[in-house]
């Protein structure tokens, strides 16, 4: 129900900046923030802790319409990752006396104090750790330890269901903004009880968010762009470099169905998973094409696909205003949904 109400909340606060003519990267932003303010997801407030017991958030946006991308990575005191990221791309377009080249990412103490220098909101490293992530740090920090010491831990203390891995609710979002525009955005407290200084799949350039359109003109590709945001276990999805392989295998002018892509690219993820030894990796995609028909019109798609057990997706649009919130189970080793119809009917 927390999870349901915060898909919710994102979505009607992207689409009121879309109702204002705000662009993509403004809605895309908009949403993001809105979850990492909500403390039962692994982004900003409710980030999982570090081994140490601190915050190190990971947070990413691309725009699909200039290609620009800013990031930062194991960030810790800023009240919201995501617009410290926006801060590192808004970058890009200043023109530097010097002609030295704009970062793409910026880490730790350095990207804290450049996002301070551009005025975004600073807190206490500690009031970013939410009661529930304080609480799931103290009980397997404790197991971890016990192990360690060859202490033998009762099982019924960490039942199969709530295993470490599961408790990454990493948040992402994508949007089309009425000029035709694209973005693509990601954020992560990473994984529970990660070395500090690790940097996962939502600052990583390629893996965890992608956003490309192609010119009006440009008729090579029955695709006129895609976004799309990922999740799961960071360390695989980097390998496979996830979103930006996705983007790029639909944008090829090949004419694949974006299934058979889905389908394609979350089998070789699990083939690279598998051969470094790893059977339970897991990989979230959220995915908005914009598909040409045969008479040239251009219309939204929007798909999801996992791995997991679970993924629960929201969206809305100005057709259909309402956000609605799907929550979708599988027991096989992936499946991939289309919402398209319900984006668009009014």
């Amino acid at each position: 129900m927390e999870v349901k109400h915060a898909l919710i909340s994102a979505c009607e606060s992207a689409l009121a900046r879309l109702v204002q003519n705000r662009t993509a990267l403004d809605a895309t932003e908009s949403a993001i923030t809105v979850l990492e303010d909500d403390p039962s997801l692994n982004a900003g407030y409710g980030s999982n802790l570090t081994l140490e017991g601190t915050v190190e958030c990971d947070a990413a946006l691309m725009d699909g319409a200039t290609g620009n991308y800013g990031s930062v990575g194991a960030i810790s005191g800023v009240k919201n990752p995501i617009c410290a990221a926006r801060t590192v791309l808004r970058h890009a377009f200043i023109s530097d006396p010097l002609g030295r080249i704009p970062p793409l990412l910026m880490v730790s103490r350095g990207a804290e104090t450049f996002a301070q220098n551009q005025g975004l909101p600073c807190v206490s490293p500690e009031l970013m750790i939410s009661p529930r992530a304080q609480a799931d740090w103290e009980r397997w920090k404790t197991r971890l330890d016990s192990v360690c010491a060859g202490i033998d831990v009762p099982e019924d203390n960490f039942p199969r269901s709530s295993g470490l891995r599961d408790i990454q609710d990493t948040v992402g979002a994508i949007a089309w903004d009425p000029d035709g525009g694209l973005a693509a955005g990601v954020s992560s407290g990473g994984l529970l009880l990660k070395h500090s200084g690790r940097i996962g799949e939502a600052a990583t350039f390629g893996a965890g968010c992608w956003a490309h359109q192609l010119a009006s003109n440009d008729v090579s590709c029955s695709f006129g762009g895609v976004a799309c945001s990922v999740s799961g276990t960071g360390e695989y999805i980097m390998r496979c470099v996830l979103a930006k392989t996705i983007g790029e295998k639909l944008l090829s002018g090949r004419g694949e169905d974006t299934h058979d892509v889905l389908h394609e690219v979350l089998e070789n993820f699990h083939v690279v998973c598998r051969s470094l030894g790893d059977n339970e990796a897991h990989a979230g995609v959220l995915l908005l094409v914009k598909e040409r028909d045969e008479a040239g019109t251009v219309n939204a798609r929007l798909w999801c696909a996992f791995t997991t057990e679970n993924m629960a997706v929201g969206y809305a649009s100005s057709l259909n205003p309402q956000p609605k919130v799907s929550t979708s189970h599988t027991h096989q080793t992936h499946m991939c949904l289309d919402f398209s119809a319900n984006l668009l009917s009014d």
